[in-house]
């Protein structure tokens, strides 16, 4: 089946065929490093993430780019406020994301650029506008340049509004502008603020527009046209129309799918600070193990609304925890020596799944209908039947990044040494209770099941034998 993908622009699933044959060129918007990810910060990172697992499963390279966006009024305000430098706290927060995006197993980007360290191409873009009578300095004398949005007949195309019924661009002092929608490219220095936060310019010193920060990172890693550009649905209006806009405007193709993830919601409302149904990440993986919490956030359709409550994680947890016994224990069966290597395969339904726009849900409904076909092989000690459930539970998982025996799952993160070391004293211990049950001495069977339980060990009997995991 050939790829198909949802594109925002057209607002069709349209064929997907890459610019450069068997190449990707993604790029998609990263954090605004004012403050600790929220779980759309995340949900956004997981979509794409699982995006680039498929292209390059599908045999493509796929050179991804995810930006940082260090400069920015709510940096300033929210340092300000802490009364720390602005660089320092940006790269605090930039941390956090970093650590939320590695528990839960996102893959790095190709590049992974900060808006500070690409001034002069920003510059480079703003002259480019200029010339070409899409861009203008503000006639105040205040530094601010604007994006001429009347200039643009195509202004408004990518989220499908007509010019007039769109708000005012609140991102710059609107003194200067000529229609109260033009946007800021480039922001004057004001009083009052860091002087560490100002770059000089052809038009004064200042520092750039949120939205110009992204065209000019872009198009440095990827070109000036390049495959899919991706982000969350709220940054569909205005900075990813202002961008779009933008670069068009220079005379650059710039993407040619535009994808977008749903929001993530809390019991069916938006979530909000103000009312308290909020949920972060750092809590979330209090819950749960990182494996579970990326089960949990990716399991969705991405372009769907994810809808947590309060039982959400329990439910992916039990989701997990049938995938895990399976291959525990199939592993357990056919490879009773420990070692083990095997063809990892895909289901037809799972591809097909998969090439229809990321249909996850369709996709995990393979893998369990799988999982539950390995277990009636397991029951009936059909190795075959077995060993072809779990090569395609082990292709299936790998391929969402879900496969509980991928070492970067290795019984809550740890090293391989450490999970190595761990489990030769679990299973010891499962050695002893298997002879204490075999002597009906059911009172040692229990004290070494209670105390491997309080030491935060689950143990689950099989008709394999008693497999194990870390309680969450």
């Amino acid at each position: 089946m050939t790829l198909r993908f949802y594109d925002s622009a057209t607002a069709a699933v349209r064929d997907f065929v890459p610019l450069q044959d068997g190449r990707v060129s993604l790029y998609y918007c990263g954090a605004t490093v004012q403050g600790e990810p929220h779980i759309g910060h995340v949900r956004s990172a997981l979509a794409f993430d699982q995006l680039t697992r498929w292209l390059q499963g599908s045999g493509l390279e796929v050179t991804v780019v995810r930006n940082v966006t260090d400069i920015d009024d709510k940096i300033l305000l929210k340092a300000a406020e802490s009364n720390e430098p602005w660089w320092a706290l940006a790269y605090r927060f930039e941390q956090a994301f970093e650590d939320a995006y590695d528990a839960l197993g996102i893959l790095k980007p190709t590049y992974e650029p900060r808006a500070t360290g690409h001034i002069p191409e920003m510059h480079a873009l703003i002259a480019r506008l200029i010339e070409r009578g899409h861009a203008y300095p503000a006639p105040d004398g205040s530094g601010d340049v604007y994006f001429d949005v009347r200039s643009w007949a195509r202004y408004g195309s990518l989220t499908h509004q007509n010019i007039d019924d769109m708000q005012a661009a609140p991102d710059a002092d609107p003194r200067g502008k000529r229609d109260p929608r033009d946007f800021a490219l480039w922001k004057g220095f004001k009083d009052g603020e860091p002087e560490t936060a100002r770059w000089e310019s052809p038009w004064g010193a200042g520092r750039p527009g949120w939205h110009l920060e992204c065209s000019a990172m872009v198009t440095k890693y990827l070109g000036t046209e390049f495959d899919i550009h991706g982000g969350g649905l709220d940054l569909r209006f205005p900075h990813h129309e202002n961008e779009m806009a933008q670069s068009q405007a220079a005379g650059h193709g710039f993407a040619n799918f535009w994808m977008h993830n749903g929001m993530v919601t809390y019991e069916g409302e938006k979530m909000s600070k103000s009312i308290g149904n909020t949920i972060n990440p750092r809590e979330m993986l209090a819950i749960a193990r990182p494996l579970v919490v990326r089960y949990y956030l990716g399991q969705a359709h991405y372009r769907s609304v994810l809808d947590y409550r309060p039982g959400s994680l329990g439910e992916a947890a039990a989701a997990v925890e049938r995938i895990e016994t399976f291959m525990h224990a199939a592993v357990a069966r056919l490879f009773p020596g420990g070692d083990f290597g095997l063809e990892e395969k895909l289901p037809d339904g799972f591809r097909a799944a998969m090439d229809d726009d990321l249909n996850i849900p369709a996709a995990l409904a393979v893998l369990h209908e799988t999982v539950r076909a390995g277990n009636t092989a397991l029951a009936a000690r059909d190795d075959a039947g077995t060993l072809h459930a779990l090569q395609g539970a082990m292709g299936m998982t790998s391929a969402l990044g879900v496969n509980p025996t991928d070492g970067h799952w290795a019984r809550g993160n740890g090293s391989g040494a450490e999970t190595a070391a761990l489990d030769v004293l679990v299973k010891a211990q499962l050695e002893a209770r298997a002879r204490a049950r075999a002597e009906k001495d059911w009172a040692e069977s229990d004290r070494i099941r209670d105390l491997l339980a309080a030491a935060g060990v689950d143990v689950a009997d099989t008709a394999e034998g008693a497999t194990w995991s870390l309680k969450h």
